[in-house]
């Protein structure tokens, strides 16, 4: 089966499971984080198109505060951060994104440190992966990898290296 099921408790077509696994994507049985981190990509893109930089920012943050509601709220069905919750990849790449949104050849370097970041979870990011709960554990650690990913990437384009 290519899906995951969803966690107990949870229907696709509650608002707060829509917005946790940003449409379905979460669903995706391999690699869902990923999948969740390159939504956001295009998303930044047009973002940024539309409001420069602080757009991108602002819509992290906006998408990270409605994240722990939604990923509180699934985090209810019983499992603490579940595989299916990709609100807080979404919110994490367009934060590690908003310094070099205008600059598409740096994704690829915004895109590969947020998900080493994501996944390896370097003190502090796994700090905060452990001690916060519900839909706050879940967000934070990402918005921690975004933030440091953010800084990676507009010293790298401040250095002149892109």
């Amino acid at each position: 089966m290519p899906f995951r099921p969803l966690p107990p408790g949870c229907a696709f077509w509650q608002p707060s499971t829509l917005l946790a696994t940003v449409g379905g994507i979460g669903l995706i049985r391999v690699a869902s984080g990923t999948w969740g981190s390159l939504a956001a990509l295009p998303l930044a893109w047009l973002l940024w198109w539309l409001g420069g930089p602080a757009a991108v920012a602002i819509a992290g943050v906006a998408i990270g505060l409605v994240g722990v509601w939604a990923a509180g709220a699934v985090c209810r069905g019983g499992e603490p951060d579940s595989s299916a919750i990709v609100i807080d990849e979404v919110a994490g790449q367009l934060l590690a994104l908003a310094p070099v949104a205008g600059v598409p050849w740096l994704y690829p370097l915004a895109f590969g440190v947020f998900r080493l970041l994501d996944i390896a979870k370097p003190w502090p990011i796994s700090w905060l992966d452990r001690e916060l709960g519900g839909g706050w554990g879940v967000m934070m650690d990402d918005i921690a990898a975004g933030a440091v990913t953010a800084a990676v990437c507009a010293a790298v384009l401040a250095g002149g290296l892109a």
